[in-house]
């Protein structure tokens, strides 16, 4: 009998770009998977400098966020094409996927995606579970202030990530922020309270802490979904198309 080969998807190696660049290349592989010229693709990012990013349904927000200052940088405001409320960016690390074909309402295409994040968390000692809050989270402008079922708690309710969507037709992104090491004064600055405490991590936040959750997640992807993930950095006329589509520095779209 013949062995069937995994399904191939994608996997761009980790960057850290300020968050108009990281929004423009999620937007650009979304749209080309619609278009069906891109394969399914897991990738994961973090955001320099400092940024605050709006759900795409979020339309206000306080005037100071305009002023913020970190690490003598202003802080970035950005919007997402997923919904959600604001997620400070800052010390943690975002994942996306782009894929089509899942079957289900929006409630179960998370939880089949998010199957990956609770797989990889477990093997780093984390249990994680879904959150369970009301429709009152719309009036908290902080994503990681409360917890819907589309977001994943450890043991005492403390959020460990917050996830969001944007779907057309078959084909949906999803990604999401994961908490690792957020300053806790720049989350008070922002959102006029205590940042609620991170889970215990059983596993050191050393050097390579970082790239210890990606390739965890990595494995944990391949396993729960049943996929190959094939390495591919953004090639030179990819960084070029996103470029000139939304108008970022190309160079700031290079792995580093």
């Amino acid at each position: 009998m013949t062995e069937v080969s995994p399904p191939v998807w994608r996997f761009i190696p980790p960057l850290e770009a300020p968050g108009t660049v990281q929004m423009a290349i999620d937007r650009w592989l979304f749209r080309q998977h619609c278009q069906g010229r891109h394969p399914p693709t897991l990738r994961f990012y973090t955001w320099n400098p400092a940024a605050i990013s709006l759900g795409y349904h979020q339309r206000q927000y306080p005037d100071f966020w305009n002023d913020l200052i970190w690490q003598d940088r202003p802080v970035e405001i950005v919007r997402r094409p997923t919904g959600g409320r604001a997620v400070l960016h800052q010390g943690d690390l975002t994942y996306m996927v782009v894929t089509s074909g899942l079957s289900g309402k929006r409630s179960q295409t998370y939880r089949t995606i998010c199957e990956f994040l609770i797989r990889g968390w477990r093997s780093l000692g984390l249990e994680l579970q879904y959150g369970n809050a009301g429709r009152g989270y719309i009036h908290n402008p902080s994503c990681f202030s409360t917890a819907t079922s589309a977001d994943l708690v450890a043991a005492k309710g403390e959020k460990v990530i917050g996830s969001a969507q944007l779907r057309q037709g078959s084909v949906l992104l999803q990604h999401g922020s994961i908490r690792l090491s957020s300053s806790a004064i720049l989350f008070s600055q922002v959102f006029g309270e205590q940042m609620p405490l991170p889970p215990f991590l059983t596993i050191p936040k050393g050097e390579n802490f970082v790239q210890t959750v990606i390739d965890a997640l990595i494995q944990a992807a391949q396993d729960s979904w049943q996929i190959e993930l094939k390495i591919a950095p953004l090639s030179e006329s990819e960084r070029q198309a996103i470029a000139c589509e939304h108008e970022v520095n190309a160079d700031s779209l290079c792995d580093r």
